[in-house]
């Protein structure tokens, strides 16, 4: 255990965590997708502290993380097969399900909301915590609203050290992008979020049955779904290849520096104020670098940053999502 500020503490067993779960405390706590900030999802007050903590609209709702899949009954009043299907082949893993809520869920968990976010996390640091906690526990990334998502202890930190007790400490998330949230409280399957798991895989776990992706007419709230999120205080640009150049010229001529994050640098010229961070061609090691490359850069003093658009294919969805969203 080690012993940071005059107040939180990072640890790498999660017994003394569990217990500040079950006396009404807010701890950060790592999963295989981002860090999250957690407190007893049965508790109103505690509830509270995590949106007081973050800075979060009262009104956006958490997702609530479980150990297994028999504590769906104690969230869900209603439980459809899909949910059972998406369970047995993602669970543990990167998948929110939203269903009807149970009525001793509390409005702070929903944002007042008749549904609730639920999901069973693939990570064994956080598994074990659930198991010794006992009960359910709401959890949104662990950073400022809006802010870039933590994937290591030390970004916790950076963000909200000041505020806790505690952070779990596991090293970087394996996944390092927010899970992917499917809406099974409607008349059909709603992509309302993209995570790792792509449409096709989840669409093969309901014998191909469509998942649709939202549009202007759901109200329906969810993490991730406001247009600014995930962003850096730097100004931040998403740009076609195509229209790079133009773009680094008006900012050069202003005589602003700027990072660029581009798949590849081959056969590309890069002029004199343009610090260059490659980035991975694979969808899934973007994703898992994306946002401490994100943090890296908002702290390097750059006056703006830009990232070339990834490729428009399926593959890329919630990478290209991310980026929309920090752009905005």
């Amino acid at each position: 255990m080690m012993t940071v500020g005059k107040r939180c503490k990072i640890v790498y067993e999660i017994r003394e965590a569990a217990n500040l779960l079950s006396a009404g405390k807010v701890v950060a706590f790592p999963t295989e997708t981002v860090y999250g900030l957690g407190a007893d999802a049965s508790n109103p007050e505690a509830v509270r502290r995590i949106f007081e903590i973050k800075g979060r609209p009262a009104d956006h709702p958490l997702i609530v993380h479980l150990s297994h899949p028999d504590q769906l009954g104690d969230w869900a009043s209603e439980i459809p097969d899909e949910a059972h299907q998406l369970a047995e082949r993602f669970w543990p893993g990167p998948l929110t399900i939203i269903l009807k809520r149970n009525k001793r869920v509390p409005d702070e968990v929903t944002g007042g909301q008749d549904t609730v976010g639920v999901r069973i996390p693939a990570h064994p640091l956080a598994l074990e915590l659930l198991r010794k906690f006992g009960g359910g526990i709401a959890a949104p990334s662990a950073n400022r609203f809006g802010r870039i998502s933590p994937t290591s202890a030390q970004h916790v930190l950076e963000d909200l050290g000041d505020e806790l007790e505690m952070i779990v400490d596991a090293g970087p998330c394996l996944i390092g992008l927010e899970s992917a949230i499917v809406n099974l409280s409607g008349p059909g399957p709603m992509l309302l979020r993209p995570g790792s798991l792509t449409v096709k895989e989840l669409e093969a776990a309901l014998d191909g049955k469509k998942i649709a992706l939202p549009d202007k007419k759901v109200d329906l709230r969810a993490p991730g779904m406001l247009a600014s999120h995930y962003a850096p205080r730097t100004p931040f640009a998403v740009v076609d290849a195509a229209a790079l150049p133009e773009r680094l010229k008006s900012l050069l001529e202003r005589g602003e520096s700027v990072a660029v994050m581009a798949l590849t640098a081959q056969g590309t010229s890069w002029p004199q104020g343009v610090t260059l961070r490659p980035m991975p061609l694979s969808p899934s090691d973007y994703a898992c670098e994306m946002y401490s490359v994100m943090r890296k850069l908002d702290n390097g003093g750059f006056d703006h940053i830009v990232a070339v658009a990834p490729p428009n294919s399926c593959d890329w969805l919630a990478v290209t999502d991310r980026l929309t969203r920090a752009a905005f």
